[in-house]
């Protein structure tokens, strides 16, 4: 399986988000991804919400990096998005009211990508997120062998789902990591 990795620097400005969009969209159109396609459309959200909460939330620099992983034929299978800052802080999903017209990104993060999670990197952090294109013509196959929906799939670890009282939803997982240490609230990758 081949991989191409991308990558994008992100000035702190929240114009760059619109520009962090338009270049993901066109990697993806260089790799065969059609902007049509579920998996480009979905994509593109999340680069919006990644890119804007390394903005918004740090004010520093970011990198945004496309991973396409290609399947035997030659088409990709699976993308998967990072966006490294330099802020140390965790990401943390927020509770918020239905009025409120921030703050909803995690979440939409957890429910949109097929795994996602986050790691230390550097002096801050990268959080990253992997979708998987379904295979033409075979209902039900996407181009990861033994990819499936559901809660985020922790590297080296267990996933299980975590009940936020204060939200009254599930918004994150509670990991055991081949350490044996428990960390709850966001799936991260073993590093």
């Amino acid at each position: 399986m081949q991989v191409l990795q991308v990558q994008l620097e992100i000035r702190p400005d929240p114009a760059e988000v619109g520009r962090a969009r338009r270049w993901a969209r066109s990697r993806l159109a260089g790799s065969g991804i059609g902007v049509d396609e579920p998996l480009a459309e979905t994509l593109t959200l999340l680069v919006s919400e990644l890119v804007t909460n390394a903005v918004v939330h740090t004010g520093r620099p970011a990198v945004m990096r496309l991973l396409l992983s290609g399947l035997r034929d030659g088409s990709i299978g699976k993308v998967r998005l990072e966006v490294a800052d330099t802020s140390a802080c965790p990401p943390a999903p927020r509770c918020v009211d239905g009025d409120e017209t921030g703050g909803r990104g995690l979440a939409l993060v957890e429910v949109l990508a097929d795994r996602w999670g986050w790691s230390y990197e550097g002096v801050g952090k990268r959080i990253w997120c992997e979708l998987y294109r379904e295979v033409p013509g075979v209902a039900g196959a996407v181009g990861v062998s033994g990819a499936s929906g559901g809660a985020p799939v922790v590297g080296g670890g267990v996933a299980t789902p975590a009940v936020y009282p204060a939200c009254g939803a599930v918004t994150g997982v509670a990991a055991v990591t081949r350490e044996g240490l428990v960390r709850e609230g966001l799936a991260y990758e073993a590093v």
